[in-house]
């Protein structure tokens, strides 16, 4: 069985691997039971390369810190010990356990550590990653089965479904995650689990909500993901902005692909390998036209990019995104309606355009947005023969004077400085002057006719 993952570095996966198979040997000379266990598992019978390898064992945290020097806990509480041999090659090794009853929607108040690996497997959250493989001959441990539903693609709880997302109520972005990244379906018991708990999605931390929305947008099959975020009932309750995308139309001599919704979904099937950065531009580049619908000589969405971008900050900031993401995606959403006017635009006006901080990011998202639209893509090929014809230097020429050079001259310093100074940039971008006396000059006069 085959299926298309995330990328990894094989070589440093062959080194967790073996350092895994490493710690089970020497855990099973000891005397313990100790088994790969988890996503490795799963992703080894889905021919993906594992990123990460974990195992799980009878031997208790504090044996394991005794057989393993270098090695320290990560989660004494739940017999987690990270064994590590540097340059990123780490394995989490757990000892078995059960849980008591989670009383925060997150973690359990009461862990248990047990020696029958059933216990631990029926823990987990669903069935493919409750898989166990004893490295050495091979042989696979299902108690829950995980491989039953491998074969047949499908995201299933452990046990009840209800009782597993009143648990952790993430698991319900993680049943979306896995899915959209292996292309399965979710089980109808766990898909209706899921709808009764939506609500409860919003008791996650910011924090845990949106690690989950990026892997879903970054991880392969964005479009499918939130198709079934919607279909779980959990898009009303994450990102309400987008799921107010449904039922807005557009002018079809534009948009003939229908409402802002089967848009942005056309986009979302489009991504390859995003940035994080790209992937929420993408997923929210119209989020200012909700708001804006108007219908006149032809349906409008007036400043929909500005209003956008106001909106953008604070969802942005709600989900608790560094604020140098926040400056990129607020970018990608003011600036993405710009591109129609490329041709018109002035040289020097174009050259600022074109040095955006990470302007390929600005234009893969319009080229997304003309392949999910009407397809015309003039602005974006004019665009990448400007980029192809002007080099750095064109872009940002090094400044013929600055404020010191002003002094000198003679004025004080004051707010006519910018304008001035922005002037020359704007004369020097255009090529109507190429030395620091002819910018001198320029900025005299500016400051001159300013005082007038």
């Amino acid at each position: 069985m085959t299926c298309a993952g995330i990328s990894m570095d094989p070589t440093l996966s062959r080194r967790r691997e073996s350092l895994a198979i490493e710690i089970i040997r020497d855990l099973r000379v000891r005397g313990h039971q100790a088994y790969l266990v988890g996503g490795c598992v799963r992703d080894r019978l889905l021919g993906i390369i594992p990123k990460d390898y974990d195992v799980s064992t009878d031997a208790r945290p504090e044996t394991i810190l005794a057989c393993f020097p270098d090695s320290q806990t990560v989660g004494a509480h739940f017999g987690v010990v990270l064994v590590n041999r540097g340059s990123g090659v780490q394995v989490e090794v757990a000892t078995f356990r059960s849980e008591g009853a989670y009383s925060d929607g997150r973690r359990p108040s009461q862990v248990r550590f047990e020696t029958d690996p059933v216990l631990d497997a029926k823990r987990r959250d669903f069935t493919i990653n409750g898989l166990m493989e004893d490295p050495v001959s091979g042989r696979i441990l299902d108690y829950v089965g995980g491989s039953a539903d491998l074969e047949a693609r499908v995201i299933r709880a452990v046990g009840n479904a209800d009782e597993r997302f009143t648990e952790d109520h993430l698991r319900m972005l993680r049943a979306v995650r896995f899915a959209a990244r292996l292309d399965f379906s979710i089980a109808p018991e766990t898909l209706a689990a899921i709808q009764r708990s939506a609500s409860n999605i919003l008791r996650i931390s910011a924090e845990r909500i949106r690690d989950e929305l990026i892997r879903v947008l970054t991880e392969g099959r964005a479009r499918y993901g939130f198709e079934l975020l919607d279909r779980c009932g959990l898009l009303v309750h994450v990102l309400p902005d987008v799921k107010a995308f449904q039922g807005v139309q557009q002018p079809p001599e534009f948009h003939p692909e229908g409402d802002v919704w089967n848009h942005v979904l056309l986009i979302l099937e489009q991504l390859r390998n995003p940035t994080v950065t790209l992937a929420f531009g993408a997923l929210l580049h119209d989020v200012g036209k909700p708001p804006t619908f108007r219908v006149a000589d032809r349906i409008r969405f007036d400043g929909h990019a500005e209003v956008g971008a106001q909106m953008m900050q604070k969802i942005l900031y709600d989900l608790k995104f560094p604020n140098e993401d926040v400056e990129q995606i607020t970018s990608l959403v003011a600036n993405h309606m710009r591109f129609k006017d490329v041709r018109q635009m002035r040289l020097s006006t174009l050259k600022r355009f074109l040095r955006l901080p990470n302007f390929e990011e600005h234009l893969e998202l319009h080229r997304l947005d003309c392949l999910a639209s009407n397809g015309y893509t003039d602005s974006y090929d004019f665009v990448r023969a400007k980029l192809a014809e002007l080099d750095q230097q064109d872009l940002r020429p090094p400044r013929l004077i600055n404020g010191r050079d002003l002094i000198t001259a003679g004025y004080k310093p004051g707010p006519g400085f910018g304008r001035a100074l922005e002037a020359v940039e704007t004369a020097q971008l255009e090529g109507e002057i190429q030395t620091p006396q002819e910018a001198l000059a320029l900025a005299q006069r500016v400051l001159d006719r300013a005082a007038a």
